[in-house]
Order: structure tokens, then C-alpha cells, then sequence
């Protein structure tokens, strides 16, 4: 009967094959483990973080009452605006048609919607085309340094002007 070995020897050799084995298995498990742990701390931050996107703000200064010349309309694009002045009476009437959301331009006759053919008066009353209802008006007031305001955040009934 052959008889085991007992040289000590011997047994370090088969562990040392294992042993590169069990150290590169442990190095994967944790690149691994790190790995995902990083990901899951971008994934949270990423969650975390607002994804709201803040437009320009619904009250906005555009100038003194003198800026604005008896008779005129003036059309703001970017505020999407259109500021009346008639003798001592302002109003701000929006631009945005109601039908689809384009900016209207202004016309002879009033406003006139570019984009699908909407035909609106001075006062933003709907004459013609697919608008559904008359352009809105915002609210114009004085601010305590002289400076009109707009609040499109506030609508007033059409033909409601400030006195300036």
C-alpha cells in the first residue's frame, strides 16, 4: 500500500498553482463590486439632480413709458410681446397665436399669424383663420424705479390699459 506523502513540500506546490487563480478571481470580483458601486452613486446623482428647465421669468422690466412714442406698437419677439402705447394709455398684448403657438407679426390691420393664416384686429380679437380664441393681454404696471413691467404670468381683459 503506497503510502501518502507527508512532505510539506509538496502541498505548497499544488496551492501555489491555485493561488494566482483565487487572486485574479478575487480581483475581478472586486473590480466588479467597485464598479457597480460607482455606477450606482452617477446613477443616484444623476436621479437627484432637477431635470426642470427654467424658462424666462413671467415679469419683466422693458423700459420707460417715454421709450415707447404715442401711436406705436412695438413688437418684443423674444419676451413674444407686443407693447401698445395710445396718447397716455399702454397695454402689452401677447404674440403667441392660440391656435398653435406661433409668434404673430404685426400688420396693417392688427396681427397675423404666419404659420397657419390667422388674421387677428389691434385689440387681438380674432378676424379669420383657425385661432380659436383672441390673443391674451398681460398685465402692465409701473415699478417704483419708473419702469414698465410686464406680468405674463397675469392676464387682464382685453382693452384694459395703463394709464401713464
Amino acid at each position: 500500500m503506497p503510502v501518502a506523502s507527508t512532505n510539506p513540500q509538496s502541498h505548497t506546490a499544488t496551492d501555489e498553482q491555485h493561488m494566482p487563480r483565487r487572486k485574479v478571481l478575487a480581483w475581478l470580483t472586486s473590480v466588479g463590486l467597485f464598479g457597480s458601486a460607482v455606477l450606482s452613486a452617477v446613477s443616484n446623482l444623476v436621479f437627484i439632480k432637477p431635470r426642470a428647465t427654467y424658462g424666462q421669468p413671467a415679469r419683466f422690466a422693458i423700459g420707460k413709458p417715454d421709450d415707447f412714442p404715442s401711436g406705436t406698437r412695438i413688437s418684443l419677439d423674444v419676451k413674444r410681446v407686443c407693447i401698445v402705447r395710445d396718447g397716455g394709455r399702454m397695454a402689452a398684448i401677447s404674440t403667441t397665436c392660440t391656435h398653435l403657438g406661433c409668434i404673430v407679426g404685426i400688420s396693417d390691420t392688427g396681427f397675423a399669424c404666419p404659420c397657419h393664416g390667422s388674421r387677428f384686429d389691434q385689440d387681438g380679437t380674432v378676424t379669420g383663420g383657425p385661432a380659436p380664441k383672441p390673443l391674451p393681454w398681460f398685465k402692465l404696471s409701473l415699478a417704483p424705479n419708473g419702469e414698465l413691467e410686464v406680468d405674463k404670468g397675469t392676464m387682464v381683459e382685453p382693452g384694459t390699459y395703463l394709464n401713464v
